[in-house]
């Protein structure tokens, strides 16, 4: 057996081993096979080498001993193919035999074909004698023989350079051999038209070349081939001279037609290339362009694409500043120019090499003007935009060697390259940088400035994908830079600011989760028409997302899908960073927490997140730190912490036991509550904003009733604080803004411990009364518990009242006032459902209340200052701000808050909304205890500013998104408690009761505007003001008699006589103020499903604190009511029918009392329609079509009962006003609808159905049929639905919709005249059976036939052919009727005017109608 070769073995050893190989006869463990050429035609196995050795037995061939078959292969590419190779022209008197020996390949053939060159022709060159001994080498350095690069085309290399010239130089020079007549020009080419010429310009004739740039003669049997070749040009020129100048253009456009336009490029690519470089462009012809030949319109669309883009883009340079066109190439380095000068002992460096020293060039200067172009924005290291104009100095650092190295700054592409650099400082740079930018993004400092939102580019581009591979990077350095853009990208400073602020506001504590705005995604299609139970859920959806896809529709979702909580616990709990990056993380988690509940359980189920949290940055025991700044925050108590914690706590109850009970928030509350903040061991100012933070916790977790043992335990604490309160604001102290906080949030605490307190009376009975059943537990803090404060808090209130007459103090005591009466509010609410309530103490000491501090405090000339910028700062009245917002992302919804304090608004310095909240809460319980003290609040109602505001907010239509609503929750708190207000002193106060209809309007816009979380407020107002017929002053002073008395004056106007649509509407809007209390029944009924929401609500805001379960509000899918919510029980009723699968609709059995609720609905919309038609504006006409449309829909007979035939002939009439009648659109969809024209088609076999020939429902259909609205309704009632004609007996008089409108502008669809036509012909349609749509085709069939307007050939042939139709018409009437039809008369018996006999114009037309006809029958005969 052989054995294998070991490295030990010498070349005898292996020879040997050979030797015994061959002689075993074993096999060879690999074989070399030769790989067929299959795009040579080979054949490959047995058959192609029995091929081989047949050719070459038949073949005389010359062999070489131990030459190989096939020569080793040098490059592993395939051998190129010829590009013409498939356009190449073959003819059929070619040898086959020839053309297999052409194409053989094999090396046989190659050695067979060894032919000598024949060199007789070949021109010799002399050396030209030198009196050196050699000739001159050429060496690389010389420069001087260098042919410049633009000139070759492109880069080259300086020895291809060289080349290049020594070969030019050979072309220009007269050959020695060459005679005469080839060196002089003797061409008529030159006297041609450009546009002639192909291969040539008269420059270059003239000058360069005298002869065919394509024929070169070489391989011309002969002593001279260039004689030849000259022959040929010459017999060429003689040709050319010999034809005219169009039989050249035709010839040459023959030829353009039968040759590959890329071998046309080829040739002119060849003639370019010959061009000598030393061919100056001012020798050129104005007009011509340096390649030659000007493209001619049939060469090819590539040629005409190429040049239509140089086209493109000179239009572009065109439009450049001048300063730019004057811009120069720079010039060519110098030794001179060379910061090192070269020395003569150094090796090859004798000679320079501008294109290697161009980095090396100055810098070229930054345009002095802008552009008509964009240009690519650059930022500087902190984020500033750096304008184009601009010229740093290079020391900065803000040049750099890529696009447009003039410009200094870094463009975000360059920052995303540099971001993946491998140094480290060049990663942790491009991270903060862009960290910066995209801080001045949120702010919106770019929104005027740059073209597109910033935030948006950044995510499109990866910037989430970056930041999180860039967190998990080794380098603490990039790691905290990544997280510093992380924060800058999720976390605004100014919205946390602004939050915090209104925390102390009503209902201040709850907040809406920060969700994106929910997008409709559409089903799949595998689901479709499976059953519930086998489709897939919302979760399952969600998990086969990619990160991407989910991170593009939410931002903060992508985030923890990357598995960022893990890291950022990694990152506090191992890396342990500078403060600074632990402050970051902290504000990224709460801006997580905010999201959603479902993304603050996820913060609180983090492995070792919050115990980190806690231990590190909460701890129970700390030292003093040794500096300001230390260098190190660990062991020490962090506000930003405490904040994280309060924000879970808003998630939920069940999130706020687990942070007091398992994760230690109650020791720490009780820790850094129980001192003064002075004695806690931190700078002062620290100490002020953590226990602000402590007791804003504390107060979220006494809204669920939790943690008021501590309460009982901290309230010596607590009452020293409040003896200490007017000792701390002092005005002159730095630190009170942070003192004003730390009270706020404290008065937050007591508020919400007493309506807690307020609930222990209530729920104690219900627990003895539940007999076993679930019940919430009492709080452990009863009444007895708070009464004691009250006496000390009001006493506070009076003094800040007080020292509001003090400009120094002015502006903390209306800083702190609101929280007093919100607190007071909180108070006598709960009071007056406790056992110990003393009714008459309790009003004494109302009366008291109000007249010592209330009274007092409205009429002071600092609060009525503040009332008059109640428009201005308003949220609802300004609905387009003036200033530039920052950049929004739908994918990261923030609150806009960036520049607060510099603008208008609800939380800026001298804003009325929170003191006059705090005003209303507490006048809305003490007025309704006391109800004799409503009187004395009169002014507040009456005052100008009030009334401005209800003014504009009646006409205003604020819109929903993430930037506002959370204004706008407490904006609608004030608007309801001023309309409360309204309703305790309308009735009883005159000149309230003069300014009702305002109120009500206000009320009727408020209810749609409700954000949820609001339900409760939207039934208060359904129940007291909306229905209530004291608002509704128009009912009882003189409104329906108005009414019908303007309804006489139309009727003799227009001359309308008296028929059943012209029902008095003042009768039934004298009706409809008597059913105001069933209409309200009626409406709540069908809000019934709204009741848990209202229940939830009600806790709330009426202060149930062990009934909450949660601070954050809803999400924000859209208002709590629809805006169309008058229309909403017919549309209610409507769902009830189905679709069959026929088509038809499929009613129900309509629930008992349908008929009443209709009724009650119609007359609600007509009573708003006639008085209150403002507050439904927000409801686009088509919409309130389509919404009363259903009156026909829903059931079989419902139209026919006399209550719904009589309210929806007057809601019929007032939408069939001019004015209305303008503004009906009904190509726009109606909201919830596909498109009108569904809804339409529904209506045309409900009608056929089930109409009877009803007259209301006949109007209903007819009014779609206007001639301005899409023929395809004209389409579907002549075409589908024509048996409807014989049923649609709407009179003239009844139709209140002007017959014009029908006929006006004649018709231009030539379908539907022709259905027109073949109605009146086939007698479908007949004035007895349907008066107004027989009019209407009188009218356009009538215009069609005798128009004279110039149309296509098939639309004058239907005219023909109608007319002469008509004459011959067997139906004399019909044929009068059509022929003589003049104009639509609504006084007429049959609904028109007609001439009495033909006019001349239209007798004429039909004789030449009539006679062209009998000609072509003549002619036919």
């Amino acid at each position: 057996m052989l054995r294998r070769p070991k490295p030990t073995d010498s070349e005898a050893d292996l020879l040997r081993e050979q030797e015994k190989f061959l002689t075993s006869g074993a096999p060879s463990a690999a074989n070399v096979v030769r790989r067929p050429d299959k795009r040579r035609g080979e054949a490959g196995g047995e058959e192609g080498e029995q091929n081989g050795e047949n050719e070459g037995e038949q073949r005389d061939v010359v062999t070489i001993e131990d030459l190989p078959d096939q020569l080793p292969s040098l490059t592993p590419a395939p051998p190129k193919k010829s590009r013409f190779k498939a356009n190449r022209v073959t003819f059929e008197a070619e040898d086959a035999e020839e053309s297999l020996d052409k194409h053989d390949t094999h090396i046989s053939a190659v050695l067979s074909r060894i032919v000598e060159r024949d060199t007789t022709s070949a021109p010799i060159s002399l050396p030209v004698f030198t009196g050196m001994a050699f000739p001159k080498v050429m060496h690389r350095s010389e420069t001087s023989s260098q042919v410049p690069a633009s000139s070759v085309g492109g880069k080259r290399s300086i020895f291809a350079r060289h080349i290049a010239a020594q070969r030019l130089k050979e072309v220009t020079t007269p050959l020695h051999c060459a005679p005469e007549a080839a060196q002089t020009p003797g061409c008529r080419e030159q006297n041609l038209p450009p546009e002639t010429s192909m291969d040539t310009t008269q420059s270059e004739t003239a000058h360069d070349f005298s002869g065919s740039r394509l024929v070169s003669g070489l391989g011309l049997q002969g002593h001279d081939g260039s004689v030849e070749t000259m022959r040929i040009h010459k017999e060429n020129q003689v040709k050319i001279q010999a034809m005219s100048q169009a039989e050249i253009v035709q010839e040459q456009k023959k030829l353009l037609s039968q040759l590959d336009p890329r071998l046309v490029e080829f040739v002119r690519s060849r003639k370019a290339q010959s061009v000598p470089s030393s061919a100056s462009p001012s020798k050129q012809p104005r007009g011509e362009s340096s390649e030659g030949n000007v493209p001619l319109d049939n060469v090819s669309r590539e040629s005409d694409s190429s040049s239509a883009a140089v086209l493109s883009q000179n239009n572009q340079e065109v439009e450049m500043e001048e300063e730019e066109e004057d811009m120069s190439a720079p010039p060519v380095l110098t030794e001179e120019d060379l910061p090192v000068k070269p020395q003569k002992s150094w090796v090859n460096m004798n000679k320079l090499e501008p294109e290697k020293l161009e980095w090396m060039r100055d810098l070229p200067a930054p345009r002095r003007k802008g552009t008509k172009k964009a240009m690519q924005a650059r930022f500087d290291f902190v984020g500033n935009l750096i304008p184009p104009t601009q010229d740093l100095p290079t020391h900065l650092g803000l040049h750099h060697h890529g696009e447009e190295p003039e410009r200094a700054g870094y463009s975000l592409q360059e920052l995303f390259l540099l971001s993946r650099s491998q140094v480290t400082r060049q990663r942790s740079l491009a991270l903060s940088t862009l960290a910066h930018i995209l801080s001045k993004a949120r702010a919106g400092e770019y929104v005027s400035v740059l073209t597109g939102s910033v935030t948006s580019t950044l995510l499109d581009a990866g910037l989430l994908f970056l930041l999180r591979f860039a967190l998990d990077d080794g380098v603490e350095g990039v790691m905290s830079a990544a997280v510093h853009a992380l924060r800058a990208l999720l976390v605004c400073a100014e919205d946390e600011e602004c939050m915090d602020c209104t925390f102390s506001w009503f209902r201040g504590l709850a907040s809406f989760p920060l969700l994106p705005s929910a997008q409709e995604e559409e089903e799949d299609v595998e689901d479709e028409g499976l059953p519930d139970i086998l489709k897939e859920t919302a979760k399952e959806k969600e998990e086969k997302k990619s990160d991407h896809d989910v991170a593009s529709q939410d931002v903060v979702k992508g985030l923890l899908r990357m598995k960022l909580l893990p890291r950022l616990r990694y990152i506090l709990e191992v890396v342990r960073p500078s403060p600074l990056v632990v402050q970051d993380v902290l504000e990224v988690l709460t801006r997580i927490a905010r999201h959603s509940s479902s993304s603050a359980t996820q913060v609180l189920d983090c492995p070792r997140l919050m115990e980190t949290v806690m231990s590190e940055f909460l701890p129970t025991s700390w030292a003093a730190p040794s500096s300001p700044l230390p260098a190190s925050v660990y062991g020490l108590p962090l506000a930003s912490a405490m904040k994280l914690l309060r924000v879970l706590a808003t998630s939920g109850r069940h999130a706020c036991a687990r942070l007091l009970n398992s994760l230690g928030a109650r020791e720490r509350l009780s820790c850094l509550l129980s001192a003064e903040p002075g004695e806690l061991l931190l700078e002062p100012s620290k100490a002020l904003r953590i226990t602000t933070e402590a007791f804003r916790l504390w107060a979220v977790a006494a809204g669920y009733g939790q943690a008021c043992k501590l309460y009982i335990d901290l309230y010596p604490s607590l009452a020293k604080m409040l003896q200490s309160v007017h000792r701390a604001l002092n005005p002159l102290d730095p630190l009170w803004p942070l003192q004003v906080q730390r009270l706020l949030a404290l008065l937050s605490l007591l508020t919400q411990v007493t309506h807690t307190a307020g609930c222990h009376q209530e729920l104690q009975a219900g627990l003895v009364s539940s007999q076993g059943e679930e019940c919430p537990p009492p709080p452990p803090v009863s009444w007895g518990h708070v009464i004691g404060l009250q006496a000390s808090l009001v006493g506070h209130l009076k003094a800040f009242v007080k020292s509001l007459d003090d400009p120094a103090q002015k502006e903390s005591s209306l800083a702190v006032i609101p929280s007093y009466l919100i607190y007071l509010q909180a108070y006598y609410h709960q009071l007056s459902k406790q056992s110990c309530f003393k009714p008459v103490e309790t009003l004494q000491e109302l009366e008291l209340l109000t007249s010592e501090v209330l009274l007092p405090l409205l009429s002071h000339h600092a609060v009525q200052d503040l009332m008059k910028n109640l428009k201005s700062f308003s949220v609802v009245c300004n609905v387009q701000p003036s200033h530039p917002g920052p950049e929004t992302t739908p994918s990261l919804p923030g609150l806009a808050c960036p520049g607060w304090r510099d603008r208008p608004g609800l939380v800026a310095p001298g804003s009325p909304f929170p003191l006059l909240t705090g005003l209303g809460l507490l006048l809305e319980t003490v007025t309704g205890i006391h109800k004799g003290l409503s009187c004395k609040f009169t002014g507040l109602l009456l005052s100008e500013p009030v009334i401005g505001y209800l003014q504009r907010c009646g006409q205003a239509a604020p819109t929903l998104s993430h930037t506002r609503v959370w204004l706008l929750r407490h904006e609608h708190h004030l608007l309801y408690l001023l309309l409360r207000l309204a309703h305790r002193l309308v009735p009883i106060e005159p000149e309230v009761a003069k300014h009702a209809s305002l109120y009500h309007q206000v009320a009727l816009v408020l209810l749609p505007w409700l954000l949820p979380g609001s339900e409760f407020l939207a039934h208060e107002l359904l129940s007291t003001i909306i229905f209530s017929r004291d608002f509704l002053s128009e009912g009882h002073s003189g409104g329906p008699e108005a009414v019908e008395l303007g309804e006489l004056r139309l009727q003799e106007e227009t001359h309308h006589h008296s028929s059943p649509s012209l029902q008095t509407v003042g009768s039934l809007l004298r009706e409809a103020c008597v059913q105001l209390p069933s209409i309200r029944g009626c409406f709540l009924t069908h809000l019934a499903h709204l009741e848990p929401t209202v229940l939830t609500s009600q806790d709330a805001l009426l202060g149930r604190n062990p009934c909450i379960n949660s601070h954050l509000l809803p999400e924000l899918t859209g208002p709590t009511l629809p805006s169309d919510w008058p229309y909403l029980p017919l549309i209610s009723l409507y769902e009830r029918a189905g679709v069959t699968d026929g088509g038809g609709l499929a009613v129900e059995e309509l629930p008992q009392g349908a008929l009443q609720a209709v009724s009650h609905c119609l007359q609600w919309l007509l009573l708003l329609e006639v008085w209150r038609e403002e507050a439904l504006k927000v409801i686009p006409p088509v919409a309130k079509f389509a919404r009363l449309s259903c009156v026909f829909l829903f059931s079989s007979d419902m139209f026919l009962e006399r209550p719904v035939q009589k309210l929806t002939w007057g809601l019929f009439r007032l939408l069939t006003r001019q004015t209305r009648l303008d503004s009906l659109d009904l190509s726009v969809p109606p909201p919830g609808l596909a498109s009108f024209q569904d809804l339409y088609s529904a209506l045309l076999t409900q009608y056929e159905a089930v109409s009877f020939g009803d007259r209301l429902f006949g109007c209903w259909v007819l009014l779609p049929l206007q001639r301005k609205y899409n023929a395809t309704m004209r389409l579907a009632v002549f075409g589908e639905h024509v048996g409807m004609l014989r049923s649609l007996g709407v009179s003239l008089d009844q139709l209140s919709v002007p017959i014009e409108r029908f006929t006006s502008p004649p018709e231009d669809s030539l379908p539907l005249l022709r259905l027109y036509f073949r109605s009146l012909v086939t007698g479908t349609l007949k004035p007895r059976w349907c008066p107004v749509l027989y009019v209407v085709t009188l009218s356009h069939v009538n215009s069609f036939i005798f128009s004279q307007d110039a149309a296509a050939q098939e639309v004058e042939a239907a005219r023909h052919s109608m007319l002469r139709k008509i004459h011959y018409l067997t139906d004399e009437v019909l044929r009068n009727h059509l022929l003589l039809f003049r104009l639509p008369q609504l006084h007429a018996e049959l609904g028109f005017d007609m001439y009495d006999q033909l006019p001349p114009i239209r007798a004429k037309r039909l004789e030449s109608v009539l006679r062209l006809q009998d000609s072509s029958d003549h002619r036919g005969d």
